[in-house]
């Protein structure tokens, strides 16, 4: 068998109905559509109609706000660094960026950037260069004997 000889079996894909093509075909005159009503023509948008009942999308109630252009963190926590560590997939010795934990398999892609959290414990020296950090995780990466680098906070103009 060769790739250009490769085929789908009799029967196996049907071609389209072309409708309104004449009495004969047995799908023309009304093409289908039954006959007359706003349903029959084109451009109809009545989805959400109910009869006049509420219809669902207003009986249901409406909570929050999502803000457009809100950041997405990758979340770390210590316990999951040290886990690693211990697995000798993340190496103490050189400095630990969102680049080293997808290497590890810790997170898949660094977003808007890696935020580091204090849950678990931390027994490692280690350098973390991440976008953001708890007070509680940069503590405990002090008292490790490591260190977390973040980046400079924006300075506000005065207008």
């Amino acid at each position: 068998m060769r790739l250009n000889q490769i085929s789908d079996n009799p029967g196996a894909r049907k071609g389209r109905m072309r409708v309104g093509r004449g009495i004969g075909s047995g799908k023309g005159k009304t093409a289908g559509r039954g006959v007359k009503g706003q349903k029959s023509r084109t451009g109809v948008a009545i989805k959400g109609f109910e009869g006049g009942q509420m219809p669902l999308y207003r009986r249901i109630p409406k909570r929050g706000f999502r803000p457009p252009h809100q950041k997405t963190w990758q979340v770390v926590n210590l316990g999951t660094l040290q886990k690693a560590i211990d697995d000798k997939r993340l190496d103490p010795g050189k400095m630990i960026d969102a680049e080293a934990l997808i290497a590890a398999g810790l997170i898949k892609n660094a977003a808007d950037g890696v935020r580091l959290l204090g849950k678990g414990e931390l027994k490692t020296k280690i350098e973390v260069k991440v976008a953001g950090a708890s007070a509680s995780a940069i503590a405990a990466v002090e008292k490790a004997g490591g260190k977390v680098e973040l980046p400079p906070k924006p300075v506000a103009e005065a207008a």
